[in-house]
Parts: structure tokens; C-alpha cells; sequence
């Protein structure tokens, strides 16, 4: 690339970084086409270029959902408070519970990091539902949910025998029911959460970023404490 060509590009970069966050330029195209930079390298300078503040960008577009993960949060507190008697006399399920939130809030990282990059890179398209590597994503955390919320199961047993709680194979048997029947349905629900919320914002022009991981953590510890406790009545 010559000189002037160079000059041109940073001319072009410039005026890019400039635009409003909400307003897709069509500069952001040309300079795709003309120059091949990739679309989502001219994103992130578009975004977060130099004379755009970014943790407060970042804050802005996180703070709402921030809150109503809160608030999710608060009311899923308030199912458990219903059960509080109940669950307290299933000692396998009060050592579950902070274990399966964290668990499946981590689960919801890891999907939401992985489709925002695929939809930078444009491998996200409309019919999602037969998207060959969403499919493949969903369901290698599933299978290591599914492994997981064993292994809880089983160590959840253990710590309760080891303080003194008897249980009966039929105890054991509806505790590792529960841990399984509570995470593949809230992976499930995370699943569709999080590709519907971000092909969503990804429309709008909006860094899915910085809206899925605080979307689908709240919906794990919102689903989590609200279907553990309809799992503790049906059960129990």
C-alpha cells in the first residue's frame, strides 16, 4: 500500500471513529471492500476507538441489565424463603444450591462469550435453529453440564453423610434427579436466552458483549432458585 493510499485509510479511520455509536455509516463498508479490513476489526475501532471512552461505555450499556439481574436475583430468593422449611430438612439440597447457581451462572459465560464472537464474524445467520456450530456449542455444554451436576450430586451425598445426615438410595436417587432435571432445563433456557438477546442486540448495532453475560447469569440464578424449588415441592 503507497503513501497516499495509507493516508486515505487513516483519513477514512478517523472519520470512522467519529461517528455516533448508534448510526451504521456507510464508510463502515467501504472501507471493508476497498481496504479489506475485516468488519469486525472496523467494529471495535468504531466503538472503541481512541476518543471514545470505553469503561464508561461499558458501564452505560451493562448498568440496566446489571439491575435486573438484581432484581431476578431478589425474586428468585423469594421462592426459596416459600420452601425454607422444607429445604432445610434436605441438607444435599442446601449444599447444592450455591453450587448449581455458580455452575450454570458459568455456563452462561462461557455460551455468551462464544456467540458474540460468532456473530462478529458473521457465522450467526437467521435460521440460527439449524446453525451447525450453535448446535455443536450447545451441546458439548450440555454433556458437560450433564457430568458435572453428577459429580455435584454425588459430592453434595458425600458431605451429608460425612456430617451425619442419613439417606436412602431412593433419597439419592430424587437428589441426583433434581441436580440433573435443574441444569439441562436452565441451559436449555440460557441457550435460547442468550441467542435470541444477541442476535437482537447484534441487530441494533450493539456489542453483545457487553449485554449477554449479565442477561444469561441472571437467568441462572433466577431459573435456578425458582425451579429448584418447584423440583424440592414435586419430590418432596
Amino acid at each position: 500500500m503507497n503513501v497516499s493510499k495509507k493516508r486515505f485509510l487513516a483519513r477514512h479511520l478517523r472519520i470512522l471513529q467519529k461517528i455516533k455509536k448508534d448510526r451504521v455509516h456507510p464508510l463502515f463498508y467501504h472501507i471493508h471492500r476497498k481496504y479489506g479490513i475485516s468488519k469486525k476489526t472496523l467494529f471495535y475501532m468504531k466503538e472503541y476507538g481512541p476518543r471514545r471512552n470505553v469503561p464508561a461505555t461499558i458501564l452505560k450499556e451493562s448498568l440496566k441489565m446489571l439491575l435486573l439481574a438484581s432484581i431476578l436475583s431478589s425474586l428468585g430468593g423469594f421462592s426459596l424463603e416459600t420452601i425454607r422449611p422444607l429445604l432445610l430438612s434436605v441438607m444435599p439440597i442446601v449444599i447444592l444450591l450455591p453450587a448449581l447457581s455458580d455452575m450454570i451462572g458459568d455456563y452462561g459465560i462461557i455460551f455468551s462469550s462464544k456467540l458474540a464472537t460468532m456473530l462478529h464474524e458473521g457465522r450467526v445467520g437467521k435460521k440460527w435453529w439449524n446453525n451447525g456450530d450453535l448446535r455443536k456449542l450447545f451441546a458439548q455444554i450440555l454433556i458437560i453440564s450433564f457430568f458435572t451436576a453428577t459429580a455435584s450430586s454425588v459430592a453434595a451425598l458425600g458431605i451429608s453423610w460425612a456430617s451425619g445426615y442419613g439417606f436412602t438410595p431412593l433419597l439419592a436417587a430424587k437428589i441426583m434427579a433434581i441436580s440433573l432435571l435443574d441444569t439441562i432445563l436452565l441451559v436449555l433456557l440460557m441457550f435460547l436466552v442468550a441467542v435470541v438477546a444477541g442476535i437482537h442486540y447484534f441487530r441494533k448495532k450493539e456489542d453483545p458483549n457487553n449485554f449477554l453475560i449479565p442477561i444469561t447469569t441472571s437467568v441462572a440464578d433466577f431459573g435456578n432458585m425458582v425451579l429448584l424449588s418447584l423440583l424440592v415441592i414435586i419430590f418432596f
